[in-house]
């Protein structure tokens, strides 16, 4: 009886020391480029919630030609996702999950040819400790300042690591004539 009283005061000490020693962003243990960009993120992009989401709309727009997917990388956590969810041609609901770096590998060459201008109509920010659950609703326009083409909800969850944020994955979906966007999330 007293080993087990033993050992469960030791998993509880460990338990309590877990706890209380400073995070660190997840990571799979591989070192990548990925990993490495990401720590070399810009202070002010991730210094509040507020400050990340602006940096995920920013790093994202501009007119035709490349982005600085260095700094979009140094947003996200190295196991992040990006997951488009939505109906194809047929009406059929799809989703498609990808890395940052797929993201960048399938957006990459339509940002070349095409403006694309993202931004936030509001946001409605839910935090609990070190984690942030955020919809961003969103606009897309091919020029700065003309009428949108398209509209949705970003779903973003966020991780402090008690020096910065990070983005750990976006699930988004967009508007449509049997999908609009709730008033609540337009305020």
């Amino acid at each position: 009886m007293k080993i087990l009283a033993l050992l469960l005061g030791s998993l509880l000490t460990a338990t309590a020391l877990a706890q209380q020693a400073p995070a660190k962003p997840p990571t799979s243990g591989a070192t990548t480029e990925a990993a490495k960009t990401a720590s070399d993120a810009k202070p002010d992009d991730v210094k509040s919630i507020d400050a990340i989401i602006n940096s995920i709309y920013a790093v994202i727009s501009g007119p035709a030609g490349p982005r600085d997917w260095d700094r979009f990388r140094s947003l996200f956590i190295p196991e992040a996702h990006l997951i488009f969810s939505g109906k194809d041609k047929d009406g059929k609901l799809i989703h498609r999950a990808m890395s940052p770096t797929a993201y960048q590998e399938r957006a990459g060459g339509f940002f070349l040819k095409e403006g694309f201008f993202e931004s936030s109509v509001a946001n409605r920010i839910d935090q609990f400790g070190t984690v942030a659950q955020v919809f961003s609703t969103y606009e897309s326009r091919h020029e700065n300042g003309a009428q949108p083409f398209a509209r949705g909800i970003n779903s973003i969850q966020l991780l402090n690591d008690g020096t910065r944020w990070w983005v750990v994955s976006i699930l988004w979906d967009s508007e449509r004539p049997d999908n609009p966007i709730p008033e609540q999330y337009l305020k």
